[in-house]
């Protein structure tokens, strides 16, 4: 009998030693660490997660048993907050649930998609192919209103919340609610005020964009080029030109003065050589730019050159002949400082 006794102690003991031990395995603290971020990567294995988790843990093989006991091999992709103190429980039920967090999405002065794409894709899990792809989706361009030379414009810079596994698609689906939401009635109604659409706004805001670098003085030159637009003049804007050289003779190529061989290019975005707007931005318009295109400053200014005196700042001109001169005082001042090309 007092054998029984010690056998069924034993087999007790043992239930609550395992019991313990399951308890201590699943709810003791195991995270060291203070507040911090991880991301888990699109089709993480367990054991990258293992590899992701180990700076954060006190024990791994406590976090590994503790998965087999609650059958865990597969996190949600995602970015999630680690806090010290955190039990494998807590730890695993969040990965499991996929208890995300939200991210700021930032971007700005991207002038290319790819480039644009490439920025993305440090921000959220999709990578620079993916998301390229998406933003080049033919269908999706024509069926909203866009073509593949001002589709860039469907992007407006700013800082957007989203969950760092957001897809290619979902994030070109964001942008375009976004680019909805900015143009409301009130800014289409602005634009057309000025005689353009949404797209045409865009388009010349992004050569504002490229002139100043003063925000003070985007209205007075938005204004300067609707009025050239208004009476049929060409735009003969330097940045167009700029940017037309670099597509064909390369990106980085750096001018810093604008010659006839420049201005000489054949290319839709030459603006010396055709009227009108180019078919698309020459870059990525920030809000402040459209903001001076749907706000321009009224004025009878036809012309402007940079202002040596002042750098970044330009001289307004009404007249063609005033305009020459000051043109020509700014070429001697480059000829000055040996800036010949």
């Amino acid at each position: 009998m007092k054998k029984k006794y010690i056998i069924a102690l034993v087999f007790i003991l043992g239930i609550f030693s395992g019991v313990y031990l399951m308890n201590k395995t699943l709810y003791a603290p195991n995270v060291s660490t203070k507040k911090t971020y991880i991301d888990i990567p699109d089709k993480t294995d367990f054991d990258t997660l293992i590899q992701i988790l180990s700076p954060y843990l006190k024990s791994k093989p406590s976090f590994k048993l503790a998965s087999k006991i609650k059958r865990f091999s597969k996190p949600k992709t995602g970015r999630y907050l680690l806090k010290k103190g955190m039990s494998n429980n807590e730890l695993i039920n969040m990965l499991r649930i996929g208890k995300r967090l939200e991210v700021n999405v930032t971007f700005n002065n991207k002038n290319y998609l790819d480039d644009l794409a490439g920025a993305i894709s440090r921000q959220i899990a999709p990578d620079s192919l993916s998301l390229l792809q998406a933003m080049r989706d033919k269908n999706f361009i024509r069926e909203n209103g866009f073509t593949k030379d001002n589709t860039l414009l469907m992007y407006i810079p700013n800082t957007y919340r989203m969950y760092y596994n957001t897809g290619a698609k979902q994030f070109r689906k964001k942008m375009l609610d976004e680019y909805h939401k900015f143009w409301n009635d009130k800014r289409i109604a602005l634009a057309k005020k000025q005689g353009l659409t949404p797209v045409e706004a865009g388009i010349l805001a992004s050569i504002i964009q490229k002139e100043s670098t003063k925000t003070s003085e985007l209205p007075r030159i938005a204004g300067v080029y609707l009025n050239r637009l208004k009476k049929g003049m060409l735009l003969q804007a330097d940045p167009t030109v700029v940017y037309a050289y670099q597509q064909k003779h390369g990106r980085d190529l750096v001018i810093k003065r604008v010659l006839n061989k420049h201005k000489d290019i054949e290319s839709p975005y030459n603006t010396y050589k055709h009227t009108g707007l180019p078919p698309g931005p020459i870059c990525m318009p920030d809000i402040q730019s459209i903001k001076a295109v749907l706000h321009p400053e009224k004025h009878h200014y036809y012309y402007f050159v940079a202002d040596f005196d002042k750098p970044g700042y330009h001289i307004f001109s009404k007249s063609l002949s005033e305009h020459n001169r000051h043109a020509q005082n700014y070429h001697t001042h480059l000829n000055r400082n040996k800036i010949y090309h």
